[in-house]
């Protein structure tokens, strides 16, 4: 069966978005509105991978040098296909992208899969066939996740700042306040050295490019923000992309009563609440303090991984 992959191009945009939304493992952060907004910063190489002349997966990608990187603006990216891709599919089209990598020059490709859990259906076949083109595991990030119909219950600890958090009145709010709500995420970040990847203006802007699927929750006291979560939704899962707290909300407990709502909310409609990671340099450090803080609401360990292939 004749199956090939060729460099996306602007004309391509309908059909990448057509297989993104039907794809096993949608993302809207998948979607050429969102992967396009960092162009600037990224030189795309993605590739769309046809058999028989029919398009059927697509693997968003960026240049780095000689290497590809399965996206070096997302979390993770791997191989998007639908659920009528098999395994025998996944094989050739793996080695159609490693064909038209190395015809463009490339000599290694950086591959992050999808992480099981934003998966519709099982969508691992892309492990195997990396297996079989020789990639070896180059990075491990722990996550931490909630399943919301098998949920764990919070820690003493947990329970009681909640209840600290209840009866100070703060109140909850799906918001737009997203410039307040990134002074915050900065102010807390300088502390480690670190700045948020938006800005309040490109985090607004984002939200009102995908109003279903990012959204921020903001716990405020007298009329002040004193605490948010930003959250990027998928059809089977809600992630906290950013969680930041003034002060005053630590004192409150305002990210336990923020953090509580919204399992809450997620809970009967999405079949994951994930924290994202708590790791450093590339997995090698454990930040110990941040993983027992989002164990303590119940989660358990989630791999985000990276594979490298030698082309």
């Amino acid at each position: 069966m004749s199956t090939e992959a060729r460099l996306y191009t602007e004309r391509d945009r309908d059909d990448w978005d057509a297989v993104v939304r039907r794809s096993r493992s949608g993302h809207f952060f998948f979607l050429r509105d969102y992967l396009d907004y960092h162009a600037d910063r990224f030189a795309d190489s993605s590739l769309l991978v046809y058999e028989e002349g029919r398009l059927r997966s697509v693997l968003p990608a960026n240049r780095v040098g000689d290497d590809a990187v399965s996206h070096g603006g997302l979390t993770f990216g791997g191989v998007l296909s639908d659920s009528s891709m098999s395994a025998n599919g996944m094989l050739r089209a793996v080695e159609s992208i490693l064909e038209r990598f190395r015809s463009v020059g490339v000599t290694r490709l950086v591959y992050k899969p999808v992480p099981h859990a934003y998966h519709l259906v099982p969508a691992e076949d892309d492990l195997y066939a990396l297996y079989r083109a020789g990639a070896r595991l180059v990075g491990r990030d722990l996550s931490a996740a909630i399943r919301l119909d098998e949920r764990l219950p919070y820690t003493k600890g947990r329970r009681s700042a909640l209840k600290r958090g209840r009866a100070a009145g703060i109140s909850v709010e799906a918001s737009e306040r997203f410039e307040e709500f990134i002074d915050l995420a900065t102010a807390n970040l300088e502390r480690h050295d670190a700045v948020p990847t938006h800005s309040g203006f490109e985090l607004a802007a984002l939200g009102r490019r995908f109003p279903e699927n990012i959204r921020l929750f903001t716990a405020v006291a007298e009329e002040e923000v004193i605490a948010g979560v930003v959250v990027y939704e998928t059809p089977v899962l809600a992630h906290t992309q950013y969680i930041a707290s003034s002060q005053s909300g630590r004192e409150l407990a305002a990210v336990d009563v923020l953090i509580d709502h919204l399992i809450e909310r997620y809970a009967g409609k999405k079949r994951w609440f994930d924290f994202g990671i708590s790791t450093e340099n590339g997995g090698a450090t454990l930040n110990e303090g941040l993983a027992r803080n989002k164990e303590s609401y119940g989660a358990r360990a989630l791999v985000y991984d990276r594979y490298l292939i030698d082309l």
